[in-house]
């Protein structure tokens, strides 16, 4: 070989040698590629699978809760094994080798990720918390022939407890799942879910506390006194109206009986001002402390019960046990339950017609003297029905489980080691001083002096805003109120004292409630800047505009409301119940740490 053709040679060869490595890489990349196309098609095809599998268990799942609740067991038990054999599919699906390679990805990861929670989430409900369930006999939570069976109830508290456990659990678990990142699809299907745990999560616990708390509220180690209160809806208080009608219920080993009953304006008047905690006063001056009806300016129930208690015992010499609420909102929700029931000298109370029966037609009819004994004798009668007929207990936890979530039944105890295990729960109606989610406080008193709450139509929206440098985010708020009164042809009795000049227009004082650590920056209504009353309670910040509404009329307040330090893209609104249900919204953003 001559020294010519050498180099050609050596040329020749790295050519061939380079030709050889991009075979390989090309093979190798086919090779990846391919496997990379059949893994992908592995996992959609498995994620048709889940979708299917995933879908049945829902339908199954409610099906099953309504099962349970109404005690139909030999239909739960199969509802349930098809259940376990769909949730069990669906975690499978989503459990291979391929899926976990697809979480990792960065495209379709969070997705695939979500959707094996989801599957978990329902497999656990399947195994864990339905099963319990299912067990448990619920009416048991039900009172029949006049009381409670107090032994039965403790027997399936430590079921209850269990259940409750594993709703919570998975409760938690999906919580921590981001979802703002997901397609819409998934982050549809993560949200549903999470509406039907929480409510399946608030009947839970509802029901694991009422298990564990009802045997000593209800006499088991000695007899009990308690008032219970009706909130007066047409004319408004923070935790949702004046204390109007009172009743004495007693209860001993699990029986229970309304005795002495009386109105809020037969206790009088208190002067000197029973003792308020300070901040309470600065916000509201002395007023709750010396009218029975004005107890509950504040939306903190435990102040507000705790005053009526003294109030009460100052005026009768009786000291009670606790204080529970209620208003004619609930008695539509259980008289859904026991039927239609019976007055005397009044018209049948039902369900569709109660509130506006309660909070309206008797103030047109019946003079103050006359609404009084109607009102004992509707208490009396819905009382009697609800411990004496044979009711639903589908029917009847449902309505509890809905009074309870919208803070129409508060309830407080005077003895501290009970008030505790409430905790910030929604029946305690407490006003924590701690936020797990930035929570916006809109609270409604009456500044008429009249009974025109009853009209009033209330919307809400609350949007996340932007983070801020300081760690703070801001939340825009806007409260709408419209009122539907007439211009004329209302009574005496509903136009009360007219504080707002024309007789027909409501005054509303719309109280605005910080998150805690939070703070109030600006209002305007209708568009214009508007005056604010300012304070603090329990750590927020308290604005208060005072709204006048006519008769067909509608007013905006729209607030800008400063939250604690947070990097959460929730929150969540904290209302007056009325009359007339609230139309809400609430606008989330990514969290500050995306």
């Amino acid at each position: 070989m001559t020294e010519s053709e050498r180099p050609h040679r050596r040329r020749s060869r790295s050519r061939r040698r380079r030709r050889a490595r991009l075979r390989r890489a090309l093979l190798g990349a086919l090779v990846v590629g391919s496997l990379l196309l059949a893994a992908g098609g592995w996992i959609g095809f498995r994620g048709w699978q889940a979708r299917a599998h995933l879908l049945n268990a829902a339908g199954l799942a409610r099906e099953l809760s309504a099962q349970v609740v109404g005690g139909d067991t030999e239909r739960a038990q199969r509802t349930l094994a098809a259940l376990q054999e769909q949730a069990d599919a669906a975690r499978a699906a989503t459990s291979d080798p391929s899926w976990k390679v697809g979480r990792r990805t960065p495209i379709a990861g969070d997705d695939l990720d979500a959707v094996r929670l989801i599957a978990i989430a329902i497999d656990d409900l399947a195994r864990r918390a339905f099963p319990t369930l299912l067990r448990t006999d619920l009416t048991s939570l039900v009172p029949a022939g006049g009381r409670l069976d107090l032994a039965r109830l403790s027997s399936v508290s430590a079921e209850l407890t269990r259940a409750n456990d594993a709703v919570q659990g998975t409760r938690r678990d999906l919580s921590a799942v981001p979802a703002d990142r997901l397609v819409s699809q998934v982050r549809q299907a993560l949200t549903d879910l999470r509406g039907e745990i929480d409510r399946l999560a608030s009947l839970t616990a509802a029901a694991d506390q009422g298990a564990r708390l009802l045997p000593p509220l209800l006499g088991a180690s000695g007899p009990r006194r308690y008032l219970l209160v009706s909130q007066n809806l047409a004319e408004l208080r923070a935790t949702g109206g004046m204390f109007g009608a009172y009743a004495m219920i007693e209860a001993e080993n699990g029986r229970v009986r309304m005795g002495q009953q009386g109105s809020s304006a037969s206790l009088g008047q208190f002067t000197p001002a029973l003792k308020l905690p300070a901040e309470t006063r600065a916000v509201w001056t002395d007023l709750p402390g010396i009218y029975p009806a004005d107890v509950n300016l504040t939306p903190h129930f435990p102040t507000a019960a705790a005053l009526y208690r003294e109030m009460f015992r100052r005026k009768t010499g009786t000291t009670v046990d606790g204080v529970l609420a209620i208003d004619p909102v609930v008695l539509s929700y259980l008289l859904k339950a026991t039927g239609p029931v019976l007055v005397p000298g009044g018209v049948p109370l039902a369900s569709e017609k109660v509130v506006q029966t309660l909070l309206n037609e008797t103030y047109q009819r019946l003079d103050n003297k006359r609404q009084d004994e109607y009102f004992a004798s509707s208490a009396a009668a819905v009382f009697d029905a609800f411990f004496k007929k044979n009711v639903n207990p589908r029917v009847l936890l449902s309505a509890f489980d809905r009074a309870i979530t919208e803070r129409r039944i508060l309830f407080w105890s005077a003895r501290p080691e009970e008030q505790r295990t409430f905790g910030d729960s929604r029946m305690a109606g407490a006003l924590p001083e701690q936020d797990t989610v930035p929570t916006v406080g809109v609270f409604f008193n009456d500044g008429s002096g009249a009974k025109l709450g009853y009209y009033l139509r209330p919307t809400a929206s609350l949007t996340v805003g932007e983070c801020r440098s300081d760690g703070r985010r801001e939340l825009r708020l806007r409260v709408t109120l419209r009122s539907t009164a007439p211009k004329s042809g209302l009574s005496k009795s509903i136009l009360g004292l007219g504080l707002a000049g024309d007789p027909y227009t409501a005054r509303t004082l719309v109280s605005i409630f910080s998150p805690a650590g939070g703070s109030v920056l600006d209002a305007r209504l209708d568009g214009a800047e508007t005056a604010l009353g300012s304070g603090t309670e329990r750590r927020r910040q308290v604005a208060t505009a005072s709204v006048d509404i006519g008769p067909g009329a509608e007013r905006a307040l729209e607030v800008t409301v400063l939250t604690a330090k947070t990097g959460v893209g929730q929150a969540e609104l904290w209302l007056t119940p009325t009359a007339s249900p609230w139309t809400t919204q609430v606008h989330s953003a990514p969290s500050c740490d995306q």
